[in-house]
């Protein structure tokens, strides 16, 4: 019987997990309470809201027997919700300066499946709640208006003229009035409000201008649970009303807040829709104290220990009875259940390997809160870091440090609505490097202080000390900077997702802005570094340059000595060769000589005359030999005559001059052969 109670609870688990996520209400009591009226039919309790919440589908009831036939006589509250049904429909937009009617009061009815049917898609509806000064005015639009005609209704409903009129408070900070609602992505009830820096403030906005500041204020709620013997420290912005924070209280201490009994509020805060701001608690610090009701009798009939006993939770709408009433305890509606449904630690102890520790916490992870999650960066601390803020400026990324605590009472439901949440897993994805580790066992919270003082100092380390087990999770966002790295926000489980992405959002803004300076200071550490690698590059092509200039040079002047050494070389040959056949030469004879003498007259190329006598039995080659000997040598130069033209150079050498024709005078000239 045991086992077959622990399947059914697991099974209302996940029913309860699917139809949040098929129909957006987060609130989890407000969503058992509907899944309890169809008797946990899932199709049939979606079917009973989405006409509601997006008109696709419409039910109709022959009456209200029917419905008694199959679920009992209705309720008081349903018959209410029935009748205001029959009233007619809501309208599509409309403003009023009162409270919007709590959505808990919504009639939900179960839908036979014979009377059910499809009808045209309707137009998702949009709430906002506006505030200005003193007052508050509620809208509601279709999500295909724009953010102009808010401000029309909104001209209507304060008379404001729109163009001095500054619409706040949207999640992507300042939007046009031309801009879609539906391109906004927002969420099904929203609060903004309105500035006017043009119109001056008149006397009866003194006060409102304080009211302004004290919802902007944040008070810290120190919570005695008295059963637990417990305190919790809350910060809570003033404009937090009484029933929220006592929903988060039913979060963290499983006292549903119909059940809870507080002391310490103050006589003037009579209404749980009532703000912090203006309930009159202390501030900055307010003590309080909550336990459960001992029985419903004790709460109708208070005795007289009770007097001083502020705001009993009413029985409305949203607020949820026991869950044990409902077939389901309190650990599951709030996502923990019992240690034997938890087969094994988040990160085993004492793992020797940081990356291995992280592959088994990411499996881990996944296989309690599904495979829509951060994506954890799989390696150690410093690995992580280097990742996030040692690349280039352009590619550095935040760092966020989940930390995870199995004994804590938030963490299932911070894994599971927080840190699974769409627009979280985006956004981290998108801004961040995810970095996370579980302190659960005491080897592995030491393991980390030990980390964190390496990397971070010890003040990061010493505030992760402080913090309490039911403080936790913890999400520590980190940036890098020049000299160290910064922790720029830690944030504890007891937040909501709206308030975790404003958080997230306000850190990336910091981020961005030094971010920006980082880049311009990479941009221009770059571009002196290029002028200086440009600077070097034209330094050593000028070296170059010179150096083959130089060495051309040095070739040069080499190769003129050396045609010069040659030069010379070749001249010193040449005379000596000159003076040695003017030495073999035979001596000149005289004019009274008997024998036959030749007389040659040798004209040069430069018009100078060389003239010799020859015995006309002397061979051509003494005459040749001659010519040589004034530096005419044969091999450059032929002995022309005048008339009849003729080479004698051709002719043998051996030939005397008798026989060349040369006797007894002739006058000859030199030609360079070509």
């Amino acid at each position: 019987m045991a086992s077959e109670s622990g399947d059914s609870n697991m099974d209302r688990e996940m029913i309860l997990a699917d139809f949040q996520a098929c129909t957006g209400i987060d609130n989890i009591a407000e969503a058992i309470t509907l899944l309890e009226l169809n008797n946990w039919d899932l199709v049939a309790a979606i079917n009973g809201v989405i006409p509601q919440e997006n008109g696709i589908l419409q039910s109709d009831f022959t009456s209200e027997a029917s419905q008694a036939t199959m679920y009992g006589p209705p309720s008081h509250s349903e018959a209410a919700d029935a009748a205001a049904r029959s009233a007619g429909p809501p309208p599509s937009s409309s403003s009023s300066s009162s409270s919007p009617p709590s959505s808990s009061t919504s009639a939900f009815c179960p839908i036979s499946p014979s009377t059910r049917h499809i009808v045209e898609r309707q137009p998702r509806m949009i709430n906002f709640r506006v505030e200005y000064r003193q007052r508050s005015v509620e809208l509601v639009l279709e999500e295909s208006s724009k953010v102009g005609e808010i401000k029309a209704i909104l001209q209507t409903e304060l008379g404001i003229p729109v163009s001095k009129m500054h619409l706040k408070g949207w999640k992507s900070g300042d939007v046009s009035d031309s801009t879609v609602l539906r391109s906004l992505h927002l969420p099904k009830n929203n609060s903004l409000y309105v500035l006017t820096p043009d119109i001056a403030p008149t006397a009866s906005t003194s006060k409102n201008s304080a009211l302004q500041d004290s919802l902007n204020q944040n008070f810290l709620l120190v919570i005695s649970h008295r059963e637990a013997q417990r305190d919790y420290s809350l910060n809570f912005p003033g404009s937090k009303t009484i029933q929220e924070v006592k929903r988060n209280i039913s979060d963290l201490t499983n006292i549903p807040v119909r059940h809870q009994q507080w002391e310490g509020w103050p006589a003037s805060a009579s209404d749980d829709s009532m703000t912090l701001a203006l309930s009159g608690i202390s501030y900055p610090c307010h003590h309080l104290s909550v336990c459960r009701r001992s029985s419903p009798a004790n709460a109708q009939e208070p005795t007289e220990e009770c007097t001083d006993v502020h705001m009993i939770s009413d029985s409305e709408g949203d607020d949820f009875e026991d869950a044990s009433e409902f077939g389901v305890d309190d650990s599951e509606m709030f996502g923990m259940s019992s240690t034997s449904c938890r087969k094994s630690p988040m990160m085993p102890e004492n793992s020797e390997n940081e990356a291995d520790a992280l592959l088994y916490f990411t499996a881990e992870f996944s296989s309690r809160y599904g495979e829509t999650h951060p994506m954890f960066y799989v390696g150690s601390l410093e690995a992580a870091s280097q990742e996030a803020f040692y690349g280039k400026a352009r590619d550095r990324k935040l760092l966020a440090i989940y930390l995870h605590n199995d004994d804590s009472v938030l963490s299932n439901v911070f894994c599971s609505q927080m840190m699974c949440a769409d627009s979280i897993v985006s956004y981290l994805s998108q801004n961040f490097i995810t970095w996370a580790w579980d302190v659960t066992k005491e080897a592995n919270k030491a393991r980390l202080l030990t980390m964190c003082t390496r990397h971070f100092g010890s003040v990061v380390t010493q505030t992760i000390r402080t913090y309490k087990t039911d403080q936790f999770p913890l999400l520590l966002i980190v940036m890098g900077k020049r000299t160290s790295n910064e922790v720029l926000n830690v944030i504890q489980g007891n937040t909501t997702v709206d308030e975790l992405m404003m958080r997230l959002m306000g850190a990336m803004e910091i981020f961005t802005a030094q971010q920006q300076e980082d880049i311009k200071d990479e941009d221009e550490r770059e571009a002196r570094e290029m002028v200086k690698r440009e600077q070097d590059e034209a330094y050593r092509l000028s070296l170059e340059a010179d150096r083959k200039k130089r060495e051309a040079q040095e070739r040069e002047e080499a190769e003129q000595v050396r045609l010069q050494q040659m030069k010379k070389e070749q001249e010193e040959e040449k005379e000596a060769i000159r003076l040695s056949l003017e030495q073999a030469l035979p001596p000149e004879p005289g004019e009274e000589s008997g024998e036959q003498i030749s007389k040659l007259r040798i004209r040069t190329p430069s018009g100078e005359f060389l003239e010799r006598r020859f015995l006309g039995s002397c061979k051509l080659q003494v005459l040749f030999d001659f010519v040589a000997s004034k530096g005419f040598p044969f091999e450059e130069f032929k002995i022309l005559t005048t008339f009849p033209r003729r080479n004698i150079t051709q002719l043998d050498p051996g030939s005397t001059l008798l026989e060349a024709k040369l006797f007894p005078q002739e006058t000859l000239f030199l030609e360079a052969k070509e």
